[in-house]
């Protein structure tokens, strides 16, 4: 896969230093014996004699300047979340060394999203030998334009194909233009599960747009296409308690059910600027009355579980 520089979602992150690791006001969020899940979080390390950085970034490039399990955890465990997937950071493009290491040190806690390059010929042993490594899905960032050429593209065909037969996700971080290109893929793949993040970025401009959101609830009718309520915040009102966003959520239960919905957190970019772990899982443990208890349980762990654990 053909990575863009600079890459989409960088279009919506803000930088600023990490936020200081306080846990106030999370423990009352903690579930005994609760194993929550995010589904969404990338880590890195200073450490780039190790883990080189792609030629397409610096260290400076690195906001925070360090992200480890270890600054992770100290963010998710106090809210009762014991296990996490790894999105492969953009920094290390095709190298998932990083990620890798982390899955087989922590083991059990994390699963992973690799981004590997499609062009490729051996891209199907790729995947699979990732998929031994505790990999479960395969990163695509994308518009309306790239989207639309997945369907002349042999690399991404095998992808597509590879992974319905192996139960792998593609895992697609765009926006909204680029939904009915990704609608025809599904139809083509009707097999292959699809992740779609963030919410295809509804909401990045501030604004919610009923076409858009229509569009996204169209994907529903293919049964293995799933979205994360994720990275609240860079969308909507872009601040907690992030209620606002909660229209657009509760239409997408109502179209997909809880059953296909996930909660990520999209950390460390959740953890700056004032933004809190504890206020991003509240959104969805607490806050939103329209859940059920079983709606929360499915986005706070099962959902994950079935998509990236099972």
């Amino acid at each position: 896969m053909h990575s863009p520089t600079p890459l989409p979602r960088r279009t919506f992150l803000r930088s600023g230093a990490l936020a200081a690791l306080a846990t106030t006001g999370c423990a009352s969020l903690a579930a005994p014996g609760h194993d929550g899940i995010d589904a969404h979080v990338h880590v890195w390390t200073p450490d780039t004699q190790r883990y080189p950085l792609d030629a397409d970034f610096k260290p400076a490039d690195m906001r925070p300047a360090s992200f480890t399990p270890a600054e992770l955890f100290a963010h998710s465990q106090p809210t009762g979340v014991n296990r996490i997937v790894l999105i492969q950071m953009s920094y290390y493009k095709f190298d998932n060394r990083y990620m890798l290491d982390m899955i087989a040190k922590h083991r059990g806690t994390f699963r992973g999203v690799a981004i590997v390059d499609e062009t490729k010929t051996d891209v199907r042993d790729t995947m699979k030998s990732l998929m031994a490594q505790g990999v479960r899905g395969f990163r695509l960032y994308t518009d309306k334009t790239k989207a639309e050429a997945w369907s002349q593209s042999n690399g991404m065909k095998q992808m597509w194909a590879y992974a319905a037969d192996a139960g792998l996700s593609m895992c697609l971080l765009m926006g909204a233009d680029a939904l009915p290109a990704v609608q025809r893929m599904c139809q083509a793949y009707p097999k292959t599960r699809v992740v779609i993040d963030h919410f295809a970025r509804i909401g990045v401009t501030g604004s919610i747009p009923p076409a858009d959101l229509d569009n996204l609830c169209r994907l529903s009718d293919f049964q293995h296409t799933y979205v994360k309520t994720s990275a609240f915040y860079a969308l909507g009102a872009k601040r907690a308690p992030y209620t606002d966003l909660g229209p657009m959520i509760r239409r997408l239960r109502d179209a997909y059910g809880a059953s296909r919905l996930m909660w990520a957190s999209d950390c460390p970019f959740q953890v700056q600027e004032g933004h809190t772990y504890a206020n991003s899982i509240a959104l969805i443990r607490d806050r939103l009355d329209f859940l059920t208890p079983g709606d929360r349980r499915w986005m706070l762990h099962k959902t994950a579980e079935k998509v990236f654990f099972s």
